[in-house]
């Protein structure tokens, strides 16, 4: 779902923009309204959107003013802009501000499918490149199972079930096994204890969460199965050696 962020001067368009398109049909939610450049910045900072929809001509800070900032800033957001104008100025100035979009108002819903497609596939291509550069924590799959049932089940479990509180002793009795024979299978098969396999596929699944800067650290480790950031800090450092803290700062400065 994409997040969307709408700054214009005009409350009834802004209110008809949010109210009466149906923004989930088209795979987009409004996360944040503005009414000019000077709040759209502020709503910017607050919520990280995937887009900006923005007004060209606002007052304190114009539509165009307000890219320039964003892009000074370093911040590469996708802004489309709206105007009432076509005037081939303004495209001009658009696109060397790298305007993503230019879409005339009254905004055509066929029009804006388009543009809020295009912006799907750029967040999907996005998404690809930074999962290519996160450390790689999971080396294993169901298939490194080795043809053993109750293994395979484990697996399966901490990849679907690690945001749970699991233990071995639990999925054992699950199976019809003992702890230690499932165990013991387990780290044959994998290399790994189920605390490391648990652990490892925790800290993996909250390097996205990290990086994408939407989530506070505490609420990525409860999102994540840690439960609180003491325990989240501790074993994060035990596989990065560094903090979360300080690794979603070097993510971010490496993507900027």
């Amino acid at each position: 779902m994409l997040r969307i962020v709408i700054a214009e001067d005009e409350e009834m368009i802004r209110r008809g923009l949010v109210e009466t398109i149906d923004w989930a049909a088209l795979g987009a939610e409004v996360v944040g309204e503005a009414a000019d450049g000077i709040e759209a910045l502020e709503v910017l900072r607050a919520e990280h959107p995937d887009a900006v929809f923005a007004d060209i001509r606002m007052p304190r800070l114009s539509g165009l003013d307000f890219a320039e900032n964003v892009r000074a800033a370093g911040d590469d957001t996708p802004i489309i802009f709206l105007t009432s104008y076509a005037d081939f100025s303004y495209a001009q100035r658009a696109v060397r501000l790298g305007a993503f979009d230019y879409l005339l108002k009254p905004v055509d819903e066929v029009e804006l499918a388009r543009v809020l497609g295009a912006l799907a596939k750029r967040q999907e291509a996005k998404s690809g490149e930074d999962a290519s550069r996160l450390p790689v924590l999971v080396d294993w799959s169901l298939d490194d199972a080795d043809g053993n049932p109750y293994v395979s089940d484990v697996l399966a479990a901490v990849q679907t079930r690690y945001r749970e509180r699991l233990s071995i002793e639990e999925l054992a009795d699950a199976e019809g096994v003992s702890a230690s024979y499932l165990s013991r299978k387990l780290k044959e098969a994998t290399g790994h204890t189920f605390v490391s396999l648990l652990a490892r596929t925790r800290v993996q699944a909250s390097l996205p969460l990290l990086q994408a800067r939407r989530l506070r650290v505490y609420e990525v480790a409860e999102a994540t199965g840690f439960g609180d950031y003491k325990n989240f800090s501790q074993v994060f450092k035990k596989y990065l050696q560094v903090s979360p803290r300080a690794w979603c700062a070097a993510a971010g400065e490496e993507n900027s």
